[in-house]
């Protein structure tokens, strides 16, 4: 380990901590796909409203 060692409560905090921090850096590729899907799904409704 590094230069201070943690207890198992400060463990735990840290861990929660950094999961609470995680997802909106790691899971950029899934929020693309998850905007290019709502996108492609309003577009087609857009289609099908003016076309109906």
């Amino acid at each position: 380990m590094g230069k201070y060692q943690l207890d198992k409560r400060s463990k735990v905090a840290a861990a929660k901590y950094q999961d609470g921090k995680k997802p909106t850096v790691s899971n950029k590729k899934e929020r693309l796909n998850q905007l290019r899907e709502a996108y492609l799904q309003k577009q087609q409704e857009k289609k099908q409203s003016s076309n109906g």
